[in-house]
């Protein structure tokens, strides 16, 4: 609790880089060594442009679907949305539910 507290002041209560957080080059090099896309971004700004190779499978689904895309909950896993808030939000769940390599794409 203290810990998180501190965060938040040397952060300016503003979002900063965390564990797991990548940047974009990073993120190449993961994936060019297997790690599975996600945009946890609704259906439709999925359709309206997407990475190349991503699936989409949203924040507020990611736990129901997260089992039948990537059933092995050690493969790494990039996650990204529009500024990184709702790809933060689903890398805690997937972690809560026991996936160890999951990576924030920050923006």
């Amino acid at each position: 609790m203290i810990r998180k507290w501190i965060r938040t002041i040397k952060c300016g209560f503003k979002r900063c880089e965390e564990e797991n957080d990548i940047d974009m080059k990073q993120a190449e090099e993961i994936i060019k060594k297997g790690a599975i896309l996600i945009d946890v971004r609704s259906p439709q700004e999925y359709k309206e442009g997407h990475l190349d190779g991503a699936i989409c499978i949203p924040t507020y689904e990611i736990e129901m679907q997260i089992q039948d895309e990537v059933p092995n909950k050690e493969e790494k896993i990039v996650l990204y949305c529009d500024s990184g808030i709702r790809s933060k939000k689903a890398q805690k769940k997937l972690e809560k539910i026991g996936y160890i390599n999951v990576y924030n794409l920050y923006k």
